[in-house]
Order: structure tokens, then C-alpha cells, then sequence
């Protein structure tokens, strides 16, 4: 993937230039991928496979999850496209993630990887995104992330669904002699005309024996059971009584434990060690170097933690500025001619329109933040002399072969992964910090399985964080327009450091610090941006939302002042500056749900913010009082186009989790350097939207865009420039800067 987004627009645009239809991921390619069914080489006796998708047994329905469930829901909302189709119930069936296989590349980063903005459908566009999902297919790219699971299995998987129903049906008609024509599917059975049914599981054995029905057809949405209609989610029960398996919860007979003590320097060795008082704690059965640090393997985990606590280590220095005020000077130094990323948009003439009118200039500034998922980093390795088995939650599969083998001398073809259901990610399952540790101290432990598990504290200091952000932002307003926007950040690169990481280094410009920044639906006629790749920083990574986490902050932020300056009512200039006509209805409906009518007065103040990212445009309304404690929120109402609401529920509790988790990381939460090390190592140096903090949250999914897009990350950006322009409206302050508690207090 390293430089796809070139040759997605090189290739696009030849086949644009010679008359090439490409076309898109069709019927027959989703129920038999040219890279081939994974499940067909380990099928129980008497089961059959149709796809990569499905597989039965005389006994039971197994779904096949590709993509990895983190607590967005996609293990549930996958399996239930395909029991839509199969005519099967929440409950006749098992759920299991997908092993490494090309078979699950993800299709849904096509969008993402050509060089259009999402709401461009023009044929360039469309070529561009169809040469995408060419190189796509011949890498076998298997990942989760960037909010494409629905878009990516949702034509896939109903085709999947159809072909087994569809091959169920002929395997009946073949066994009673019944036409096709006659024959109908429900609740997992087959039923023919005089009402006897026959159980799906009953028909493997002959199902196996046809050719699957390749051409079968997904039903109209018009017709769901399930889908688009309010269902609970298959893993809520489970969780709400204790019962599902994370994977800090797996247990293997004969496994040991292993705490670790790295160096806090991200990525940096250990000099040395004293593990002398360690040795002799109870439980304590070895103590381990490892590549930069050192772990102990222990009869359980607490006591695998206390004997690490009291290993004495002399680390490395960072690489990087050892204080946080250090990085901030380095990140304002890089808005410079050698750290230029590249300038992702130009219309019209920037620097002329700037010297008209009235000119207004602000900075802006976003910190690092933590990943700090609920259940912290962990993992069970066990590895022979044949190989090694890994059992881990992570978002991608073959990276996690790849990384395990690489740090302990194998080739991943020999590394067995198994993915599990993971309590939070928020892009910390993206990176690799355990997966290696682990691997290093199976591979010490041979023939033991070892199960490691990070503590809190151990997790921070350990995490990649989120970028860290400035911009310097400048407009000009004459005759009561926006006539110029000029917006210029620097930034570490997430995504470029997490490639580099997965040994896939990327030599073009970081395409996530332009999201938020570059695709401004707005009517400017002089418009630019442009981003900045600081050098020397703390490694960062991608977080939810990426970088439109910070950008949608700074451009939102921006927006607003020009408008302010423009004498404009917010939520009436965005919608009439917007050039989308889709997007204009999200924010004409925004505008309806919160009874938008403009300033509010008596110390209550509304702000208003649109980002699109990952192809979802997301408006969002947050309201605030002014109180003798602090800032109140009050309310926020907020909208998404989704093109289609698979899961209502589900959908409602993404929106409502995207804002909770916008607006707590905006307030509260920052990550700062101190020799070298995250001075934040837990929740209460590092918390996010408390309970009472909480406001009531409205959401709305429309269904006007042309495409099926995704919900999981598009809520978070709107969240912190709503607050901050709320703010605004309400004391007249200006925040510029996150976390906003060091400017003014909440309650």
C-alpha cells in the first residue's frame, strides 16, 4: 500500500484515457474470490463451504467475521448480512473471525486510496477508485480500519448470504426431486411445498456435492428481516453477563505469565538490568532480556507484575526531544519548504484574495493523545520447533504473521494467528507492541504457552500516540464573504510511521494530515491546503478519526472565525457555502433537528462544525451554558449520510460514542514528554468525558449518499470544533488549543 494512492491515479487515469471499463467487485468474484476460499482446506468431515464466508456441518452454521471486532459491533453487524440473506436467525448460528487470507482483502480502501474527494463520482474518480480496487485484490490487503467494514462486505457478504441459500435450494431440489422454483427458505431450513422441512445442517453432505449457485441474486433491501430494522447486537448479551471471551480472558492448559518492563523511550534498547530482588518473589519462574527491555514469566500475572516493578533498568536516551516543550519548537519550526508534505488542493489565487479585504490569521494546536482502551495490550504465544500460534486481537492479520515471524526468525506462513474479540482499540490494535514482545518470549519459553499482559501503566507508556498538531490558518473576507482560506498544518505522520513499522515504508506525502483540511466543502473561490511533515518527533499513529481528529478541529475552528468575521450566522453561511447537494441536506437537516435560529443569549451558546472523513460527511450542534463553575454541555445533536443504515441501533451508539469521545479527548486529555517518557500512564492523569459531564446526544442517519459508508470514526471530528465555537458563542473566548480545560473549566 505503500504507494498506492500514485499508482491508483496513474492507472485510473490511463484507463480513463483509453476507454477501459473496470469493473466493480461483481457477484461471481464475491461467492468464489480469485484469491481463493481459506476455509476449504480445514472443513470438519461432512461440511461444506460456498465462500470464504459461510461454512456447514452436520452440526452447526459458522459465520465467518474478516474483519475484527474492537467493540464497534462489526461481529455482529457482518454475520447478520449474511443471515439476512440465508434466512437464517440470530442464534442458529456461530460467529468466527477470519483467519490471514488474501480471500478477506479489504475492497472499502479504494475509496480512500484514490486521489479524489469522496463526494467527486465524476468518471476519473470513479477509474481512479476502480484501479484501486485492482491493486487491491493483487495485494490481499486484510485490515480493519479507516470505518470501511460495512462499506467493504456489504455487497460481498449478501452475495454470500444468496449463494448458500440459493445452493441449499438446489441441493433440496436435487434430494426431493422438487423444483427450485418451488422451494423457500426460513429460520435455517429449507421448506418445500407440502411444508416439511429440512434443517441447513442436515443438507452439508449434499450441498457438497453441487456446484455452488454463483449467479444468485441479494434480495431487495425493500424485503429485510433484519437489516435496517432495530436489532440488538448478537455480542451484547454475552458481554452484559460476563460470559464472552476477550482475549485478556483466554486460558490454554500449561500457559505461564509474562509482565514487561520496556524502555519508556519509544523504540529505544535497555543498557542494563538488576533483576536480583525479582528473582527470589513469589511465583517468579525466569526472568527474560528481550530487544528493549526485560519481562518476567511467572505462575500468574500479578505476580509477573510486581516482580517487574522491582527490576532496576538504565535506559537509552529517545531519539527524540526529551521534553514536551521541545517538540512543540520543533513541530513550529517545520512549516518549512523541506518538511512540505505536499499542498493537497488549490483554487483560484490565495495570495492575491489575501491581500483584499479583511484578513484574519489564527493558530492552532492539537497534542499527542493516548489510544487507552479498556482492556490493555495482551496475547498468548506458544512456539515449537514447527512454528508459532498467536492468539491476539488485532486489526491486521498478515501484519501480525509477518511482525511475530520477523522477530524471531520465521517465515509467516508459520505463524497461526488467531484473532479475538478485543475490549477497544481505537487504533492501538493497528500497531504491534505486544505482538513482538510476545513473540521474543515465547520464543525463549519453547513448547510453554505464554500469555502476556501489559499493565495499565505499561500500556501508556508504550503506546504510539496520536500526531501531534499545529496549524497556522489564513483568510480574507470582503463585502460579507469568505473570499480566501489559506490552511497550512505541520504534523508527525501517523500513517506513513505506522507502514514504516509494518515494513512497508512510503515515500509520498502522508495522505491522512490532509483529511479535514483539504476536502472543505464550502464555496471559497481562493482556497489551499497544505501540510508539513515534522521530523525527530515522537512516533505517532493512527487514532480514531486519524487525522481528521486534529485537521476537523483546526478547519472547523477556522471556518467559524472567517464567518464571525463575515458578520454570517454560522449554521446559515455553512449551508449555503456548501457545494454538495447531498451534504447540504445533512446540514439543512441538522439546522431542523436543533431548531437552529441563532444566537441563544443570557450566557447559553450554540456552535455548529462539518467534517467529512472516511467519506462520511458528519455535522454536528453542540450547546453550552456558562455557569459560576465552568462550561456546561448541554446537548448535542448530530447528523451522518451513511447511504444506507445497516444496524439503526448500532448506528445510534456510534454516533453517540463518537461525540462522547470527540468531546472527552477535547476537554481532558493530552500526552505529554518528560526525559523521554509519557508522563500520563493511566486514566486519572488521562480521562476522558466523565458521566456527569456527559450531555444528551440526538443522532440522525440520512440515506442520500450514493454510496454505503461507514460510522465508526466520522463522528469524532466535528465533536471538538462544535465545543469550541459553542464556547465561543456563549463567553466570547476563542480556544485554540486541546485539551480546552487548560483555558477555561467544565462541569
Amino acid at each position: 500500500m505503500q504507494s498506492l494512492s500514485r499508482r491508483v491515479f496513474v492507472f485510473g487515469s490511463a484507463a480513463l484515457a483509453g476507454g477501459i471499463a473496470f469493473g466493480a467487485y461483481g457477484p461471481a468474484e464475491a461467492a468464489a474470490p480469485a484469491n481463493g476460499n481459506p476455509l476449504a482446506a480445514n472443513l470438519p468431515p461432512g461440511a461444506v463451504t460456498f465462500n470464504p464466508w459461510v461454512e456447514i456441518s452436520p452440526e452447526k452454521i459458522t459465520l465467518i467475521a474478516q474483519h475484527a471486532d474492537i467493540g464497534q459491533g462489526v461481529g455482529s453487524v457482518q454475520t447478520m448480512m449474511i443471515a439476512e440473506e440465508m434466512d437464517l436467525d440470530p442464534g442458529q448460528f456461530e460467529v468466527r473471525f477470519a483467519g490471514p487470507s488474501p480471500a478477506y482483502f479489504n475492497t472499502g480502501f479504494k475509496e480512500e486510496s484514490a486521489p479524489f474527494l469522496a463526494a467527486d463520482l465524476s468518471p476519473a474518480a470513479e477509474a481512479a477508485r476502480a484501479a484501486a480496487l485492482e491493486t487491491l485484490r493483487k495485494s490481499g490487503v486484510q485490515m480493519t480500519g479507516g470505518s470501511s467494514t460495512v462499506p467493504d462486505t456489504y455487497e460481498k457478504l449478501r452475495q454470500a448470504g444468496a449463494v448458500a441459500r440459493e445452493t441449499l435450494k438446489a441441493a433440496a431440489a436435487k434430494r426431493s426431486g422438487v423444483a427450485v422454483a418451488d422451494i423457500r427458505t426460513q429460520s435455517g431450513h429449507v421448506i418445500l411445498p407440502d411444508g416439511s422441512k429440512i434443517p441447513y445442517v442436515a443438507l452439508a453432505a449434499d450441498a457438497a456435492g453441487i456446484p455452488p449457485v454463483l449467479d444468485a441474486k441479494p434480495r431487495d433491501p425493500s424485503t429485510w428481516r433484519l437489516l435496517g430494522k432495530p436489532m440488538m447486537r448478537l455480542d451484547v448479551r454475552a458481554k452484559v453477563m460476563g460470559e464472552l471471551k476477550f482475549g485478556i480472558d483466554q486460558k490454554i492448559d500449561g500457559m505461564l505469565f509474562a509482565a514487561v518492563k520496556l524502555n519508556p523511550a519509544k523504540g529505544q534498547p535497555m543498557k542494563s538490568y538488576d533483576a536480583s530482588k525479582a528473582q527470589s518473589m513469589p511465583g517468579v519462574k525466569k526472568v527474560l532480556e528481550i530487544k528493549n527491555g526485560v519481562a518476567v514469566i511467572a505462575t500468574n500475572s500479578w505476580y509477573a507484575m510486581r516482580a517487574v516493578d522491582t527490576i532496576k533498568c538504565e535506559w537509552a536516551p529517545p531519539v527524540y526531544p526529551a521534553e514536551q516543550a521541545d517538540h512543540w519548537k520543533v513541530l513550529q519550526s517545520s512549516f518549512k519548504p523541506e518538511f512540505l508534505g505536499k499542498e493537497w488542493r488549490t483554487i483560484g489565487n490565495v495570495e492575491a484574495a489575501l491581500k483584499s479585504g479583511t484578513r484574519v490569521e489564527a493558530e492552532y494546536r492539537a497534542p499527542y493523545v493516548a489510544h487507552q482502551p479498556l482492556e490493555p495490550l495482551n496475547g498468548i504465544g506458544l512456539v515449537t520447533d514447527k512454528g508459532m500460534e498467536i492468539w491476539v486481537g488485532h486489526q491486521s492479520p498478515q501484519a501480525v504473521q509477518s511482525i511475530a515471524a520477523n522477530a524471531i526468525g520465521l517465515k509467516p506462513e508459520q505463524v497461526t494467528f488467531h484473532n479475538q474479540w478485543t475490549g477497544g482499540s481505537f487504533g492501538h490494535r493497528l500497531e504491534f507492541e505486544n505482538v513482538r514482545v510476545l513473540a521474543e518470549i515465547a520464543n525463549q519459553m519453547r513448547g510453554t504457552p505464554i500469555k502476556l499482559l501489559f499493565s495499565r501503566e505499561e500500556d501508556f507508556l508504550q503506546d504510539i500516540p496520536r500526531q501531534i498538531a499545529i496549524a497556522r490558518h489564513r483568510g480574507s473576507i470582503a463585502k460579507g464573504k469568505i473570499v480566501a482560506a489559506d490552511l497550512q498544518l505541520a504534523s508527525t505522520a501517523p500513517y506513513k510511521g505506522l507502514l514504516e513499522r509494518m515494513g512497508s515504508p512510503m515515500k509520498e506525502a502522508d495522505p491522512q494530515l490532509a483529511a479535514g483540511t483539504w476536502n472543505v466543502y464550502y464555496d471559497i473561490p481562493n482556497f489551499r491546503a497544505t501540510s508539513y511533515e515534522a521530523k525527530g518527533l515522537s512516533p505517532s499513529t493512527t487514532w480514531r478519526s486519524v487525522g481528521a481528529s486534529t485537521a476537523g478541529f483546526f478547519t472547523e475552528s477556522f471556518i467559524d472565525e472567517l464567518i464571525h468575521a463575515a458578520g454570517l450566522d454560522p449554521m446559515k453561511a455553512r449551508i449555503e457555502m456548501c457545494n454538495v447537494p447531498h451534504y447540504r441536506k445533512l446540514l439543512e437537516t441538522l439546522a431542523d433537528m436543533s431548531n437552529w435560529k441563532g444566537p441563544l443569549g443570557k450566557g447559553k451558546g450554540r456552535g455548529v462544525a462539518f467534517v467529512e472523513s472516511f467519506g462520511t460527511p458528519t455535522a454536528e450542534v453542540v450547546e453550552v451554558t456558562k455557569t459560576n463553575r465552568g462550561i456546561r454541555i448541554d446537548k448535542v445533536w448530530a447528523v451522518a449520510d451513511v447511504g444506507k443504515v445497516i444496524d439503526p441501533v448500532n448506528f445510534e451508539s456510534q454516533m453517540q460514542g463518537g461525540v462522547v469521545w470527540g468531546l472527552g479527548h477535547a476537554i481532558n486529555c493530552e500526552l505529554t514528554y518528560a526525559k523521554g517518557a509519557a508522563q500520563q500512564t493511566n486514566y486519572n492523569h488521562h480521562e476522558a468525558m466523565r458521566m456527569y459531564q456527559c450531555p444528551v446526544i440526538e443522532v440522525r442517519g440520512l440515506e442520500n449518499d450514493p454510496k454505503v459508508r461507514g460510522v465508526g470514526e466520522p463522528p469524532v471530528p466535528p465533536a471538538a470544533p462544535a465545543l469550541a465555537n459553542a464556547i465561543f458563542a456563549a463567553t466570547g473566548l476563542r480556544i485554540r488549543e486541546m485539551p480546552f480545560n487548560k483555558f477555561i473549566d467544565f462541569v
